[in-house]
């Protein structure tokens, strides 16, 4: 038994194999309650516009270094000291990457949760998926397949990830292009430093990301007492804690830090953070996002039009 306070050391084993079979056994169960999610909201949900090639005047915004000078609305810009450009209106599909966290930490869950932090990630990423799929938007997900535009975008989605034995924990973001948005559904424990350099080339590269925290409510209220043992679902170290009741002040204070700090960090970037409780509907987090995707937002700069 580890001495009060200490840490053991990790135990070794490799659990990708059993994770990746209990996510095939899951998805099927979770597309199916994505797909009750998606009735509850579909009424409110409606294409979104954007910029590109069309008829309809749109917005003027900003103009930013290597565009084509042809797009630049003279006019406009002869009113004050600043260059603009004229905005049309595009009716063609967009893309939008989805991605939910599959590392080891999302499969906790609590007694006071009625999911588990994967499930809730997957149906929302699901949800997702069958909405703009309906909406005639091209969908991907990085590292698992290209931009599709198929009215069953969600079920092709579902049977990658399904029979997919291994997923990368970080996938590489840097083929994503600029007017793309992505809504990415994680816990985002690790040090937000950590998650700041894995997101930044989405902020060079011109996208709009919508982060969606999936929080168990117990990893937020701490309601831990006595002798305890906490297990780190990455590593396998271990803390065994005397009187777990001390650590729960800091613990709190630490665990929202980190959550305000990488909120901010997004909302100066112009992109959404939302907070989605396993112990709540999916549908809000759905209804946020929705809200956060349809502003009229500039990709180029990460700032509202």
């Amino acid at each position: 038994m580890a001495r009060i306070g200490e840490a053991s050391s990790p135990v070794v084993a490799s659990e990708a194999l059993a994770r990746a079979r209990l996510r095939a056994s899951l998805v099927p169960d979770l597309l199916v309650e994505a797909r009750r999610v998606v009735s509850t909201v579909i009424s409110g949900w409606h294409g979104r516009r954007k910029r590109g090639i069309g008829e309809n005047f749109w917005q003027f915004r900003p103009y930013v270094e290597g565009e084509a000078l042809a797009r630049i609305d003279w006019r406009r810009s002869a009113r004050d000291d600043h260059t603009y450009v004229r905005d049309l209106e595009w009716e063609a599909a967009h893309t939008v990457w989805l991605w939910a966290d599959p590392s080891p930490s999302m499969l906790y869950k609590s007694t006071s949760a009625s999911v588990s932090k994967q499930a809730r990630a997957l149906v929302l990423a699901l949800a997702l998926a069958e909405l703009l799929s309906r909406s005639g938007e091209r969908i991907a997900w990085p590292g698992l397949t290209d931009p599709i535009t198929s009215r069953s975008g969600a079920e092709r989605i579902a049977a990658l990830l399904a029979h997919t034995p291994a997923l990368p924990v970080r996938p590489d973001l840097s083929t994503i292009r600029r007017f793309s948005d992505i809504v990415i559904a994680g816990d985002f424990l690790d040090p937000v430093e950590e998650t700041q350099e894995w997101l930044d080339v989405l902020a060079r590269h011109g996208v709009r990301a919508h982060l969606i925290e999936v929080a168990d409510p117990a990893e937020e209220t701490f309601p831990y007492a006595g002798r305890t043992e906490f297990t780190d679902p990455e590593t396998g170290d271990k803390l065994t804690a005397g009187r777990a009741e001390l650590l729960g002040d800091d613990y709190r204070r630490l665990y929202l830090a980190r959550r305000q700090e990488l909120g901010a960090w997004c909302r100066r970037l112009g992109w959404s953070y939302t907070v989605n409780h396993t112990d709540r509907l999916a549908s809000e987090a759905l209804v946020r996002v929705h809200i956060a995707m349809s502003a009229e937002t500039s990709y180029a700069s990460g700032v509202r039009a």
